[in-house]
């Protein structure tokens, strides 16, 4: 079960249950250690007392028999009144045993209720001592043999009260032990938390990176043993910077090298376009696949000089006060032949966002063009408000894209692993790519999910919050 368990629970979890348990076994060993010499001593002091007492007694009975015996005849001679005249404490029961009778101060506490094997040694001649239970209680008794006399004297104590105490003191060690266990809990909550900083730090680190920021590092620790750590993982960082720099130079200096060649291809081919009517039709068909081709790779080059821009940090926003119905509504306009319709919420009437215009016009474009190219064309573009962000949702009425696809469709040259098996598609896997970091600029985020409608097909939304990039959302 522990093996089962553990794993599951994260480090700090364990930390704290193994402090815990800690606690809790030691306070359990000084609890039964406490208990058990605690019984011991009281035990020992109340026999050792009851002994005490009852040899005294015994020597007191022995100086008032004779004189009793020799008024045996008499007719008012009752051992009863000698068990009376012997002083014992509250709650002492005395027992007087002569030539095979006995009597009792305490009627409810007869000769005939001490331990048979007790009665037996003492009445041999040997004093002794035993506990026993009589009617669900514990008892003390001590017998002592009448020097002279076949008989014995016997003195029976209640072990209750010491039954008491004992049990108030364990019911106090289990509340120690429960307060132990949870202090110790606490102490391993603390030491986990204080163990495990600069994990989270290293943790919070690696998502940076993960987000883009490259400069980041982690401070150099003195520790011994975070030391190595920290050092690894600031060269793992200015190793994966320093790469992803070269990819980045070296794409830019290839888009930048391809420009010249392809402005060059498509003023030829522009030439061409102008004595469209005199070629021949095979060499109309060849240079409508040529305008095709140029067209998209013109537009691969300039995707990726915007990957190169964002990887080189030098990508900006030029913000301006936007209206947000307006701009999706001439982006819809400008990016698609189809009519798709735009539903705006009432509540984003006059709404003001300052915002990149050319670049969420991108974005809007994207969307559509991707919605065409995998989603069977754009059914609805719906814009809304939730609280301080605006929502820019665009619907298709595709396949849909698995959830296992969802996240990595954003990364580059990505097009998901249903996507991967169609023909007839001529994208690269950039255009979502570009997506997320313009979003990401402007400070908010994009995904992906099922039509809210139930129906086939995905919807891709951008959230922009209250507070774009540097801008925030007013009312106009």
């Amino acid at each position: 079960m522990t093996r089962l368990l553990l794993p599951k629970m994260g480090l700090r979890a364990r930390i704290t249950i193994a402090f815990a348990v800690g606690a809790l076994l030691m306070s359990a060993v000084l609890a039964v250690a406490t208990l058990g010499l605690t019984r011991q001593n009281l035990l020992d002091q109340r026999e050792s007392s009851a002994t005490a007492r009852t040899y005294q007694n015994a020597r007191t009975a022995e100086a008032m028999l004779p004189q009793q015996t020799a008024q045996a005849n008499a007719p008012t001679f009752d051992p009863t009144d000698l068990l009376a005249s012997i002083p014992t404490p509250t709650g002492s029961r005395p027992v007087l045993v002569l030539d095979g009778r006995g009597w009792a101060r305490n009627p409810e506490f007869s000769y005939e209720s001490l331990p048979e094997a007790l009665r037996d040694k003492v009445l041999g001649g040997e004093a002794a001592l035993m506990r026993f239970d009589h009617e669900g209680s514990t008892f003390l008794a001590v017998g002592v043999p009448l020097s002279g006399f076949d008989g014995a004297y016997f003195e029976v104590v209640s072990l209750a009260e010491l039954e008491s105490t004992l049990e108030s003191i364990g019911i106090s060690l289990l509340a120690a032990a429960i307060l132990t266990t949870l202090a110790g809990a606490a102490v391993g909550w603390w030491a986990a938390r204080r163990v495990l900083r600069p994990l989270r730090n290293i943790s919070e680190a690696a998502h940076a990176l993960a987000t883009g920021r490259l400069e980041t590092r982690v401070e150099s620790s003195d520790d011994a043993d975070l030391a190595p750590i920290a050092d690894s993982f600031n060269e793992m960082a200015s190793a994966l910077e320093e790469r992803i720099q070269r990819d980045a130079q070296f794409a830019s200096n290839v888009s930048h090298e391809l420009r010249s060649p392809l402005m060059t291809l498509a003023a030829s081919i522009e030439v061409l376009e102008n004595q469209r009517d005199d070629l021949p039709e095979r060499s109309r068909a060849a240079l409508d696949l040529m305008v095709a081709d140029i067209t998209r790779f013109q537009q691969l080059v300039e995707d990726l000089l915007e990957i190169s821009r964002f990887d080189a940090g030098v990508m900006h926003l030029d913000l301006e006060d936007v209206r947000v119905d307006e701009l999706v509504i001439q982006a819809v306009t400008s990016s698609t032949d189809v009519d798709v319709p735009v539903d705006i919420d009432s509540d984003l009437a006059g709404v003001v966002v300052k915002a990149d215009k050319r670049r969420l016009s991108r974005v809007i474009a994207n969307l559509l063009d991707n919605a065409a190219k995998y989603g069977e064309g754009a059914t609805r573009v719906e814009l809304r408000k939730v609280g301080d962000a605006v929502l820019i949702a665009v619907e298709d009425d595709g396949p849909g894209v698995p959830p296992e696809d969802r996240e990595i469709i954003f990364y580059r040259f990505n097009r998901g692993t249903s996507a991967g098996h169609r023909r007839g598609i001529d994208g690269v896997g950039l255009g979502l790519s570009l997506v997320a970091e313009h979003i990401r600029l402007h400070g908010g985020s994009v995904w992906v999910e099922d039509r809210p409608d139930g129906k086939r097909g995905a919807r891709f939304v951008i959230k922009l919050p209250a507070e774009a990039a540097e801008g925030a959302v007013v009312e106009a």
